[in-house]
């Protein structure tokens, strides 16, 4: 259990009458209530004096039973496994929170999302703009209150976006998007560019946006992991994980120790493919289509044993509530199969790196710098590649990894070369993990049974996916259905910071900047 004595007390001392209701729940969440205004001093004083961070906030709809619409803050310590979470009640008659947007960048983003959403107003917000809503949405439309229903007349009302102009002689425009070439998801990308140096870059997303979240509210819990799974293709375990850790932490349940070995190698298999298939894209978009070939034929390889680990090639059934929907096929050596892939894997590798071309490419672009990563509270590679010593695995151990030894790649340059080479690197890692929990693995049942979930009371996951650590946020209501799931891709933080690695880069480095962080429009969109 983590001492909270220390915050306990300049809690007391600095938030009198502020702060009420301090709990220590599951051994490491300090929960408590806020009244209004504390948001902002309570953030400054854990930035301070606990190097603690916002990473999450969340609005949820409980103006049926109480009258009031919640505020949900999540705060982290990055190397500490320990969290505060603190709410605030707010009236439907103002509906009004104090931005964090200019203490923490990444909050900007979450504050636009809670006006579009919930019609939440954060004074001070930085950037007002619309996030989630686009033209066609009538501004009073807020779909995750409970009362909304859609409007009848739902069409475009031909207002635009308000991109912030750049202007200067010899600046002009280039529109990319939202649809594109191939089968990627759609998202918009205005250049603005001098000669072929692109001095500014605008992202608009939620082309596809689907309601995800409102499609969470009133199912059972069992209902939720097909949805979770669903949120991004490319991160089935991940998400289906943390929102599976995130129900069994309301419930109390706890996974057992075959179940969390289990999903140890889930989340290291899916982070695998992942990798090995952007290695071979990154080598595409510089023109070198031999690393493209020879990536996606190992990918194949471990596709099909996704399938025979799970029955999905996309490893979907294979996280259930309380474990694991499958073990291990008596047939399969999965630890010989993974030392194939990998020495076919560091062949393709060794040839790629050695092309002097290819290099020329990687090298130097698209730099996110290590003070910019920070600013935009990127996540995952991303911000590993850029000096950022993070990693939820470590940080804030879930599954066996506590258990398991591992290094944390780190790079200090930020360019394309250094998220290519901590693809190449996680994914020798993530073989290593899987041979270390297959050795260790114990004997034992693949479920718990779950329990009832508690009405009203917030729970959540943090799990380093693939891309980078995502949240999952739940709250179950009185029937035991889920009253509210709150999603947090990586993408999410990740995408903005795009921008700024590609400021003075050439226009055709787009694509390949673009794929070296490779974020989901599906994950952020939700």
């Amino acid at each position: 259990m983590t001492d909270f004595s220390h915050l306990h007390s300049a809690l007391a001392a600095q938030f009198q009458g502020q702060v009420m209701d301090i709990q220590v729940r599951r051994g490491n969440e300090l929960h408590l209530r806020l009244a209004r205004g504390a948001a902002l001093p309570l953030a400054q004083l854990l930035r301070r004096e606990f190097q603690a961070e916002p990473i999450f906030l969340a609005a949820n709809d409980r103006l049926a039973d109480t009258g009031r619409i919640e505020v949900h803050y999540l705060f982290a310590n990055g190397r500490e496994n320990w969290f505060v979470h603190a709410s605030k009640e707010l009236p439907p008659d103002d509906l009004t929170i104090t931005s964090l947007g200019t203490f923490a960048y990444a909050f900007s983003r979450f504050e636009r999302e809670l006006k579009d959403m919930f019609g939440i107003t954060a004074a001070g917000q930085p950037d007002p703009r619309p996030l989630v809503r686009h033209g066609f949405w009538p501004e009073s439309y807020h779909p995750l209150r409970k009362d909304a229903t859609p409007p009848i007349d739902f069409h475009d009302d031909g207002t635009r976006f308000p991109f912030l102009p750049v202007g200067g002689e010899g600046v002009y425009e280039i529109p990319v998007g939202p649809v594109h070439a191939g089968i990627i998801e759609p998202g918009h990308f205005r250049f603005s560019v001098v000669g072929e140096t692109v001095i500014d870059l605008k992202i608009r997303l939620y082309f596809t946006h689907k309601g995800t979240e409102k499609l969470f509210e009133g199912r059972l819990p069992g209902a939720g992991v097909e949805l979770a799974e669903r949120i991004s293709g490319d991160t089935t375990i991940g998400h289906s994980l943390a929102y599976c850790q995130a129900v069994e932490s309301l419930a109390g349940c706890d996974a057992p120790p075959r179940a969390r070995y289990l999903r140890t190698v889930l989340l290291e298999m899916e982070r695998l493919y992942n990798h090995i298939a952007d290695f071979g894209a990154i080598g595409n978009d510089t023109g070198f289509a031999f690393a493209q070939s020879q990536a996606l034929r190992i990918r194949e390889r471990l596709l099909r044993v996704n399938k025979r680990l799970t029955g999905n090639r996309l490893l979907r059934g294979g996280i259930v509530l309380g474990g694991v929907g499958h073990d291990i096929p008596a047939d399969l050596d999965l630890a010989a199969e993974l030392r194939s892939v990998l020495a076919d894997f560091n062949e393709v590798v060794e040839i790629s790196l050695n092309n002097t071309m290819l290099m020329d490419r990687l090298e130097g672009a698209g730099r996110l710098t290590n003070e910019t990563a920070r600013g935009y509270g990127v996540t995952g590679y991303v911000a590993r590649a850029s000096g950022i010593d993070a990693d939820a695995r470590r940080d804030h151990p879930c599954a066996a990894y506590a258990d398991l030894r591992f290094p944390v790649p780190v790079h200090e340059s930020g360019d394309v070369y250094a998220r290519t080479m901590l693809r190449v690197e996680e994914a020798r890692t993530a073989v290593d993990l899987i041979t270390q929990a297959l050795a260790a693995l114990p004997s034992g049942p693949l479920t718990a049974p779950l329990g009832s979930l508690p009405a009203w009371q917030p729970a959540f996951s943090i799990v380093e996916a693939w891309r980078g650590a995502l949240i999952h946020w739940v709250m179950a209501d009185t029937e035991g259905r889920l009253y509210r799931v709150k999603v947090r891709d990586p993408s999410f933080v990740n995408w903005p910071a795009l921008s700024m690695a590609l400021l003075k880069n050439i226009v055709p480095d787009f694509p390949l900047c673009n794929k070296s962080f490779n974020q989901s429009y599906s994950g952020n969109d939700l």
